[in-house]
């Protein structure tokens, strides 16, 4: 019988997921003899064997692979028979050799089925034990120190494993085989109440109780600190709102399991399939009135629900039974606390206790948030459970690329051959504190990919910190990409799309290509570069930033200072604010002091929610559009009257008819809700026109919406609908997301595009 030796390559999300064992075990099924190891970022195994097994085992590597494995290749070659093993099938120690390609770092999973039953049986040796795992789950990102993925690179190093652990670690046939975080309770990681000086049950018994007498626990997770409490107690969530100084954002909501999701909130096939998968993220949903204490979600009825993925989490629903606000471990605008001292420094005004653990977090990993709005699952903020995953670039990168993504919830990613590597999500890049964080998490990402950035991608706004983050590099090695076009290349990228395009973005502010704000916009694209052929009516922000706080200030700019396309609106709403601030922004916008002008969708949002007395302030991003979104409901609605108008080649929507129709509509008494829904029928009308005009001008039918307006489900739902009508092939996000944490990668997509034109070139 022929014998061959064949070296075998698996390229993916490979390491942290089983790989090796399951590698072992089919290779031992099938009678071949040889070795597997972890090599830098992939799985290399030698096997030797006849043709036909041989076969089988390549091709099972890919279609048989554990569930958390993402294979992205396997390549097969003859191996040099001085090569040849001994008998039987080892799992050898890692090596690395590096090899140009992106290291796969696999995300954090959700507690396993199998490790969920062992949680909860009392003849199981770790019963109750908060930090079981196996192969199929637990920490993987938030634990490595280095690559290729070992116990001893890892956070678990300091935690010896005893003789039980050690043979389950060991033995092929046990789902613990090479599970590199294994623990129990002998040999483990413990947990500890407040100052140390309650430990393991007991230090989770004290949480508990804390909890069920209204009190605020933070809590050491997965990636991060969580802020802890009864969902159901008004008096107890308001605190944590005047703690935490968050007045109004709605907070996330865990419960014990899909069937509690359901009795407090509608949920959809795809909604269900995300609260449920190994992510476990943060899923938008509709909740029933009275479910949870009003100040959760004030002003919505969209709240976040997730399911426990940590034994801990489980164990903390199982013994309260109740829902809880689990939050991030910050307070507002500042990165989430992942050290033990940093937390108590940061939130020790915050929290009336403590319960945590003595396994270091490596590295910070808030929660990702995601919806289902046209039946499919789509992210909004990729952090754990998603991050670091990478995603393919259409086209390769010949160099190394950092792009380094804009202002608000900022990411990063690693653009390497034809991956792009996203950091997680790391907030709003305001200050020291954040940037501090995102260079944190840059350098570590770096070091774990074993690259050096050749290039670095930024936003054109010279004040973002990102942007003079990019100014570290020299200045023929830096690639400016628009804000807006790095939306719109964001969601072409992800679809595989590489132009031409039409690309919709439609968002709060981004300098534009002639240096003033967009945020209203229609290009024609392709991954290389773009052309405007469409924008909103230019109006502007008095005060600049405290117009964006204010969207008072906001209507008031578009009543007196809105582009003049046409007729001048007869202004009915100034009279219920205060005089003075009324003419203070009108002498403002008059004489052009800090009032610049922006063509912006987001703002022309917030001045809508003002006119029709939703929200005069903000207190976080969106706030106003929330509320409009809301008042609008499922309501249907006739459009208001709208105008496109020429102006310097581009077709611009002149808004001023529709905020006309919405002061008359309202100075006749009219309800919000109406007014509202027919707001979101003019915008998706609006777009169908502007779309239909760069259609019949460029002869392009591919369509690619993005920006965070986009993250208004009924303005996407609307708007896609329409364009569908048209017979437009249309394209959402839905890996990354539509608002800003999607600009990394739209940057790096042109980067790399820009890149490779210039290497054939």
């Amino acid at each position: 019988m022929t014998t061959e030796l064949r070296l075998v390559e698996v390229h993916g999300t490979v390491q942290g997921v089983g790989f090796r064992p399951f590698a072992h075990r089919l290779a031992t099924s099938l009678g071949l003899s040889g070795w597997v190891r972890n090599e830098d970022g992939h799985v290399v195994s030698l096997v030797a064997g006849t043709p036909s097994a041989l076969a089988e085992y390549t091709a099972r590597l890919d279609t048989d692979a554990p569930p958390l494995a993402v294979v992205t290749s396997v390549r097969s070659r003859p191996a040099p028979p001085v090569e040849a093993p001994g008998p039987g099938f080892a799992v050898l120690a890692s090596t690395v050799a590096a090899t140009g390609q992106p290291r796969e770092i696999p995300p954090d999973a959700a507690t396993c089925p199998d490790c969920l039953r062992e949680l909860f049986d009392p003849d199981d040796r770790r019963y109750r034990y908060p930090f079981l795992n196996c192969t199929a789950c637990g920490p993987r990102a938030t634990i490595i120190d280095e690559l290729p993925y070992d116990r001893r690179r890892t956070a678990m190093r300091a935690f010896p494993l005893c003789p039980a652990c050690a043979g389950e670690y060991e033995d092929p046939a046990n789902r613990r085989f090479h599970a590199e975080p294994v623990a129990c309770p002998v040999c483990g990681p413990h947990l500890e109440w407040d100052d140390g000086d309650v430990a393991g049950e007991g230090a989770l018994a004290a949480a508990e109780e804390a909890l069920r007498g209204g009190r605020i626990v933070a809590v050491k997770g997965l990636g991060g600190y969580q802020l802890v409490c009864d969902a159901t107690d008004e008096q107890t969530v308001r605190r944590l709102r005047l703690r935490k100084h968050r007045p109004a954002k709605p907070f996330a909501v865990m419960v014990p399991d899909l069937a509690a999701a359901r009795r407090l909130a509608d949920v959809n096939q795809a909604e269900a399939a995300l609260l449920t998968s190994t992510a476990r993220p943060i899923v938008l949903l509709t909740t029933r009135a009275g479910a949870l204490a009003p100040a959760v979600h004030p002003g919505t009825d969209r709240v976040g629900l997730f399911l426990p993925y940590t034994p801990l989490h489980h164990l903390l629903m199982r013994d309260l039974d109740r829902a809880l606000v689990v939050t991030s471990g910050n307070r507002s605008d500042e990165p989430i606390a992942i050290d033990d001292a940093e937390a108590r420094r940061t939130l020790g005004d915050v929290a009336d206790g403590f319960l945590t653990h003595n396994r270091p977090i490596r590295a910070r990993y808030d929660d990702s948030v995601t919806h289902a709005p046209l039946g499919t699952p789509a992210v909004l903020r990729r952090a754990r459970g998603y991050a670091p995953a990478p995603l393919r670039l259409p086209r390769a990168t010949p160099e190394p690329v950092v792009a380094v993504g804009a202002q608000l919830k900022h990411t990063f990613a690693l653009a390497i051959g034809d991956r792009a590597v996203l950091g997680p999500h790391t907030g709003d890049l305001q200050d020291a504190t954040t940037l501090d964080a995102f260079e944190e998490s840059f350098e570590r990402l770096a070091r774990l990919q074993a690259v050096e950035p050749a290039w670095v991608a930024h936003d054109l706004h010279p004040d973002y910190l990102s942007t003079a983050f990019a100014a570290r590099w020299p200045r023929n090695r830096r690639i400016a990409v628009q804000h807006h076009h790095a939306h719109v290349a964001s969601c072409a990228a992800e679809h595989g799309v590489t132009g031409p395009f039409i690309g919709v973005a439609y968002d709060g502010l981004g300098l534009g290509g002639d240096g003033t704000l967009w945020g209203g916009e229609i290009l024609l694209a392709d991954l290389t570069g773009y052309r405007r052929l469409g924008r909103f009516a230019r109006a502007p922000l008095p005060g600049g930033e405290a117009a964006v706080r204010r969207p008072a200030r906001m209507a008031l700019g578009h009543l007196y200072g809105l582009e003049r396309l046409g007729e001048p609106i007869e202004d009915t709403f100034s009279q219920r604010l205060d005089p003075r601030e009324v003419r203070t922004v009108a002498r403002m916008i008059e004489r052009g002091f800090n009032s610049p002008t922006a063509s912006s969708a987001g703002r022309l949002f917030d001045a809508v929610s003002a006119l029709l007395g939703l929200r005069d302030d903000a207190t976080y991003e969106g706030e106003a559009a929330v509320a409009l979104e809301q008042a609008a409901g499922s309501l249907a609605a006739e459009a208001l009257p709208w105008r496109l108008t020429r102006v310097e080649k581009l077709w611009v929507y002149d808004p001023a008819p529709t905020l006309a129709a919405v002061l008359r509509r309202t100075a006749e008494g009219e309800s919000a809700g109406p007014v509202a829904a027919a707001f979101h029928t003019t915008l998706a009308e609006v777009t169908g026109a502007l779309v239909a005009e760069a259609v019949q001008e460029t002869g392009t039918d591919i369509v690619c919406l993005s920006g965070g307006c986009f993250q208004n489900r009924r303005l996407l739902t609307e708007v896609h609908d329409h364009l569908t009508r048209q017979g437009l092939r249309v394209l959402a996000n839905t890996a990354v997301p539509a608002n800003d944490g999607g600009i990394s990668y739209g940057q790096a997509a042109v980067a790399a595009a820009r890149l490779s034109a210039r290497k054939e070139t």
